[in-house]
C-alpha cells in the first residue's frame, strides 16, 4: 500500500461525536511510552502527523487522521499511566472501552507492546480482556532495535507464552521499530487486505 495522504481530521473524548462510521477504522493503543506516535508517523510516513512526546500520557482523547482519503487511523489515549489522577485514568478507561466495544467500523484494533520489557501484566490483563469482549487485534512488539535480537526475540516468546494460559489460538503479531522501520510493509498490507474485504462486505450490504 502506498501512503498517497494523511490527514489529522480531529480529535474527541465521546464516541457520538467521532467521524461518521462509513470506512474502515484501524486503531492503535498501548500503554504509555510505548512508541505508539513514532510507529503512527513511520507507517504513514509522515514525521509529524502524530504528535511525540518523552513525557508518558500526552495523547488524551481519540485522535482521527483519514488515510489516502479511504480508511482512518486512530491513535487512542494509552493504558496503565499511574501519574494521572485516579479520576483522570477511569475517564480514559471509561472512553477507550466505549469505543473499542462499540465502534462499528473498527475492523482491528492494534495493541502496541514495549519489546525491550518482559511480559507486563497491564498488557496481557488488556488483551484478555479483548478476548472476552470478542474484539478483533493484532499485536505490534515496538522498539526491537533497542535490545539484542536474542533480548527482544526472548521477550516476545515470554508474552505469548503467557497468553497462552489464556488462550487457544494465539494473535498474528508483528515486530517492529520506528527508527529502522521495520514492520511497516506487512501492518500496512495487513490494513490493504482488511480494507478488501470490508469492500466487498459494503458493496453486498448498501
Amino acid at each position: 500500500m502506498t501512503i498517497a495522504s494523511a490527514e489529522y481530521t480531529g480529535s474527541y473524548i465521546h464516541l457520538d461525536k467521532c467521524p461518521k462510521a462509513d470506512r474502515p477504522e484501524y486503531a492503535f493503543i498501548g500503554r504509555s511510552n510505548v512508541g505508539k506516535s513514532s510507529l503512527i508517523n513511520m507507517l504513514t510516513g509522515r514525521k509529524n502527523l502524530a504528535k511525540t512526546s518523552s513525557s508518558p500520557g500526552k495523547t488524551q482523547t481519540i485522535n482521527y487522521f483519514i488515510i489516502n482519503d479511504a480508511w482512518y487511523l486512530v491513535d487512542l489515549p494509552g493504558y496503565g499511566f499511574a501519574k494521572a489522577a485516579r479520576s483522570q485514568r477511569q475517564q480514559w478507561e471509561r472512553m477507550i472501552e466505549s469505543y473499542i466495544r462499540k465502534r462499528e467500523n473498527l475492523i482491528c484494533l492494534f495493541v502496541l507492546i514495549d519489546s525491550r520489557l518482559s511480559p507486563q501484566k497491564n498488557d496481557l490483563d488488556f488483551v484478555n480482556e479483548l478476548g472476552e469482549w470478542q474484539i478483533p487485534f493484532t499485536i505490534v512488539f515496538t522498539k526491537t532495535d533497542k535490545n539484542t535480537q536474542s533480548e527482544t526475540a526472548g521477550n516476545i516468546k515470554s508474552f505469548m507464552e503467557k497468553m497462552k494460559s489464556h488462550w487457544e489460538f494465539l494473535p498474528q503479531y508483528f515486530q517492529t521499530s520506528a527508527v529502522k522501520k521495520t514492520g511497516r510493509i506487512p501492518i500496512l498490507e495487513l490494513i490493504e487486505e482488511y480494507n478488501i474485504r470490508f469492500g466487498a462486505i459494503a458493496s453486498k450490504n448498501p
